[in-house]
């Protein structure tokens, strides 16, 4: 009687063991970031700084709505001479590859993850400015960071982007330049630390 007892619980836990093991929610969630072209979240094992924890997204899902606030992302900033925005847009080549801290305004942000905005000088400006994602997809913003004054660091490169990849970004709201020949190419920054004030 016994060993059928003990069998019988063998039949019914080793199913729930795998079920337990099962990375079904994982999958959804990868889904999801497809849909949104956005590349994978970061994996757990890579090592962070005390500045660069990372937040689950529903926890960064909104900023503070008071006045006054402060919010930084990433390593801290190392403090090098802020560029002018207008400066770095009106010759984008001459920064290419380049580390480099500029100081804009959010004119908009992703609204469904906020793992990238778009930095203008102004937000009521619509010329194109430039799209800063987040180095290893380590951290992201605020899906409200639209309006907030930014000082952010990084590298910046000049990026032709595929048709598929500007329509998605004009579907979020954003600004895409197109040269001469209509390609659609932008100013990117790759941020490794970002400030975000209201």
């Amino acid at each position: 009687m016994h060993t059928l007892r003990t069998s019988l619980m063998l039949l019914v836990a080793v199913p729930l063991v795998a079920l337990a093991g099962d990375k079904t929610p994982a999958k959804a969630g990868k889904a999801a970031e497809a849909d949104c072209h956005h590349p994978p979240a970061p994996q757990a094992a890579k090592a962070q700084t005390p500045a660069a924890k990372t937040e689950t997204a529903p926890a960064q899902a909104a900023a503070p709505a008071q006045d006054g606030w402060k919010l930084t992302r990433g390593e801290p900033i190392k403090g090098t001479q802020a560029l002018k925005l207008a400066d770095v847009l009106a010759k984008p080549q001459a920064h290419d590859g380049k580390t480099v801290l500029v100081e804009g305004t959010v004119r908009k942000a992703c609204e469904r993850k906020g793992c990238w905005m778009e930095l203008a000088a102004d937000a009521k400006d619509k010329s194109p400015g430039v799209r800063v994602t987040f180095k290893d997809y380590g951290f992201f913003v605020p899906l409200d960071s639209a309006g907030s004054q930014a000082r952010v660091e990084g590298v910046l490169k000049v990026a032709e982007l595929s048709d598929s990849r500007a329509q998605h970004y004009e579907s979020e709201g954003a600004i895409v330049p197109r040269g001469a020949d209509g390609k659609p190419r932008e100013v990117q920054l790759v941020a490794t630390g970002v400030e975000l004030r209201r």
